[in-house]
């Protein structure tokens, strides 16, 4: 029996070892499922193909990877995009199988019929249509080698009536995929351009992104040489915080610490692999120089007047023997001090009676968490006040990693992303921090923990309220309206799909409830109440910071609290003169 277009799609993934496709079966995808059936590619039945999208994204982001997700056409490409939006902007390598109606029907207005690559162009790099058996092989490749290479989402196409047509085998399907991540040295003058601006000034800030994820210790070896805080964006959190002598906190909208000041008071601030979104904290009088491995990112957020082209790891390495090693420590000594006292006051103004406190503080909980947790967990967190906490009292080890719609910035991503992580980790726990918002966005994916028996654990900051946009509307002076709503029981919810679940309303069973639940074997949701109003605008804040999210407006207002991270700031004083600590310290 000839082989079919389908047979080829799937045995093409199998060789690239994908192991598992997430979707929803229906019409026009029916025949790639089914051979997916006959595979050793496991089908994984989410409730939404938007989870789906989210759910791959996060397999590869844990497994460096392929990942693959499929929907139907119509409404099952159109509910895929969300995720696919996300998985691009966060660097996942995904191909996402989308169907779409029968061909001879496409441009007639037909049932269901949408125009698939117009829709996914914006949030894939690679998205075209099958218009044949032979030509799908040719461009299958090519969706297959984009989605590796670029570290960003592929779209293919599919008529629902081309699957079933015998396979054509081509040249390019032959080809072995090229994958890796290559180094990028920059260029010679542009290095010494770099080099030159650094040895000429005074005081020199770091701040770093997702790009230094395989250059720490060229980071920091950099720092040492040159005696420079290093910060970090959310997105370098997980690379740069961990046992760092150096830092000086994260900046943006849930920042902390002395970040934007070290980089205010720099006379240069070196930008390392990030494409920091925020313009408006970064500085506009400060001398910057920016590094990225992608030209197109360089100077699109602040005015760059050093642009260097290549990986933080091979610049820096070529940097160091060309840079006069600084030897006063002063300015970098101001700024450690500065991030102590910074985070020393935001702990005193966070602690307290927090165990005495009722609704659940959720900086209490998280505190919690983070110290029962795994060392090598994987913590997943809802975009809004789930993000600050994941932020803030979330700690790095180097062991684990911390997921969030870090870009895209959507609701309900959470549980989503945690499922494509269990299943590319099995042996790692697996924690999603869930807003009560993001879970009722998309609850059906209980179901799914239920159906493929996964133990994924399910924290819910239940605060009957949209938290992040309440603060929103707050800061912007407007009273807050639709952000509230009646009190739901997860927990309740949960166990009547056949989860284990817990809820938990008293801070003293916080920590034995998270301790049982992260020990049981299986899927599992705890339902914390927690205080609506644990962000809320400090009284004295003035009217001028009340006109948006400024950087001054928003360093008041999202004081939340920054757990162990103190004791990091405490013990990096001790390389700082002791005079001066006795004095910080008003001794």
């Amino acid at each position: 029996m000839a082989k079919k277009f389908a047979h080829q799609i799937v045995e093409a993934l199998e060789n690239q070892g994908v192991t598992r496709m997430f979707g929803i079966v229906g019409d026009s995808l029916n025949p790639i499922v089914d051979a997916v059936k006959s595979s050793s590619i496991e089908w994984v039945h989410v409730r939404n193909e938007e989870a789906a999208a989210f759910a791959a994204g996060a397999h590869s982001l844990v497994t460096g990877e392929l990942a693959v997700c499929a929907g139907s056409c119509g409404p099952g490409n159109t509910h895929l995009i969300q995720g696919l939006y996300d998985s691009h902007r966060n660097g996942a390598s995904v191909l996402a199988i989308a169907s779409h109606i029968p061909s001879h029907f496409i441009g007639s207005h037909y049932f269901q019929e949408t125009h698939p690559t117009d829709l996914f162009q914006e949030c894939s790099d690679y998205c075209e249509m099958v218009n044949s058996a032979r030509q799908g092989a040719t461009i299958l490749h090519h969706a297959i080698q984009s989605a590796v290479a670029n570290h960003s989402v592929s779209v293919l196409v599919v008529p629902g009536d081309i699957p079933g047509d015998e396979a054509v085998e081509t040249p390019a399907l032959a080809s072995k995929i090229a994958s890796g991540n290559p180094s990028v040295h920059p260029d010679p003058e542009s290095l010494d351009r770099l080099a030159d601006a650094i040895n000429d000034a005074d005081k020199v800030t770091i701040f770093g992104g997702a790009g230094c994820k395989n250059a720490r210790d060229e980071v920091f070896a950099l720092a040492e040489k040159i005696k420079a805080p290093v910060g970090h964006a959310y997105g370098g959190k997980e690379y740069l915080q961990y046992d760092n002598p150096y830092d000086v906190g994260m900046s943006g909208l849930l920042g902390y610490g002395a970040c934007n000041e070290a980089w205010d008071e720099a006379d240069l601030l070196v930008m390392l692999g990030t494409d920091f979104p925020f313009s408006e904290f970064l500085p506009r009088d400060t001398k910057t120089a920016q590094v990225d491995i992608k030209g197109q990112n360089i100077g699109r957020r602040t005015a760059v007047e050093i642009p260097v082209i290549g990986d933080v790891k091979s610049t820096i390495e070529l940097l160091l023997p060309k840079l006069k090693e600084k030897k006063n420590r002063k300015f970098l000594d101001e700024m450690l001090k500065r991030q102590e006292k910074s985070l020393r006051h935001v702990v005193e103004a966070y602690t307290g009676d927090h165990h005495q406190h009722t609704p659940i503080h959720p900086e209490y909980l998280t505190d919690i968490l983070d110290s029962v947790a795994d060392e090598d967990a994987i913590f997943t967190a809802d975009t809004g006040m789930c993000n600050v906490w994941h932020a803030r009292y979330v700690n790095p080890t180097g062991k684990r990693q911390l997921i969030g719609s870090l870009r895209h910035g959507t609701m309900a991503n959470s549980l989503p992303h945690a499922i494509g992580a269990k299943f590319a980790a099995p042996d790692r726990q697996v924690v999603a921090m869930c807003g009560d918002g993001g879970l009722g966005m998309l609850m059906g994916e209980l179901l799914t923990l239920k159906l493929h028996d996964l133990p994924v654990k399910a924290i819910v900051y239940n605060n009957s309220t949209l938290g992040m946009v309440k603060l929103e509307m707050l800061v912007a002076g407007q009273p807050d309206f639709g952000t509230d709503h009646t009190e739901v029981n997860y927990a309740a919810i949960a166990e009547g799909v056949g989860l284990k679940a817990f809820r938990v309303e008293k801070p003293e069973d916080i920590e034995p409830t998270l301790r049982e639940a992260l020990a049981y074997d299986g899927p599992c949701v705890v339902d914390v109440v927690t205080d609506p109003n644990a962000l809320s605008i400090p009284p004295e804040i003035s009217l001028e910071q009340v006109a948006g999210f400024t950087r001054a407006a928003t360093r008041t207002v999202l004081e939340g609290g920054v757990g162990k991270m103190l004791g990091m700031a405490k013990s990096n004083l001790k390389n700082v003169p002791q005079p001066s600590a006795f004095k910080l310290f008003g001794k």
